[in-house]
């Protein structure tokens, strides 16, 4: 009897270091959004890219990428586009969560690279859309995409350098664990 429960109780922890790492890594991604920080340069589609390549289960991933986005947002305020950056964030971390089996760099950089780009395109149709800042036709749409461009490319760079720390990061201790 001592040693089936002595047998459960390893397998929960190693469980439990399985899943605190992955969860702790996102939470300090997303509050990483409250420090200082030039426009769009957040970790915030990191948090989606790596919640859907850290987590086995859809739901823990869905969860998590939307308890850690709450959490901060309650902090930052409420925003007009929130819906819009909420879907874009189930989006990437869906399709990551679907294509990603092995990542390593050069897929890591691609993910990056067309998350971001999902991101980009969906908030700004929000923006569009629901902001009464452009005119309701295609001219004001493209207007809000060249608009747009200059913060893009922080975008790019954000996602790919958090995306890359929490990639070597997760590495790390998976190493170090099965060590």
């Amino acid at each position: 009897m001592y040693k089936n429960f002595t047998n459960k109780m390893n397998n929960f922890l190693k469980s439990f270091k399985l899943e605190i790492f992955p969860l702790s890594l996102i939470l300090v991604l997303a509050f990483s959004r409250l420090i200082p920080h030039p426009p769009n340069f957040t970790p915030i589609i990191a948090v989606a890219v790596m919640s859907g390549y850290l987590f086995k289960n859809i739901y823990i991933s869905s969860i998590v990428l939307l308890f850690s986005m709450f959490l901060s947002d309650l902090v930052i305020g409420v925003y007009s586009n929130f819906f819009f950056v909420y879907f874009s964030l189930l989006l990437i971390m869906f399709l990551c969560f679907k294509i990603i089996k092995n990542l390593n760099f050069k897929k890591l950089f691609l993910v990056s690279l067309f998350s971001a780009l999902i991101f980009f395109l969906i908030t700004n149709f929000g923006v569009w859309a629901f902001s009464g800042m452009y005119e309701n036709n295609l001219n004001g749409l493209l207007y809000c995409y060249i608009l747009a461009i200059p913060f893009f490319t922080n975008t790019i760079i954000s996602t790919i350098v958090f995306s890359s720390i929490a990639y070597v990061a997760s590495n790390f201790y998976y190493k170090k664990l099965y060590n």
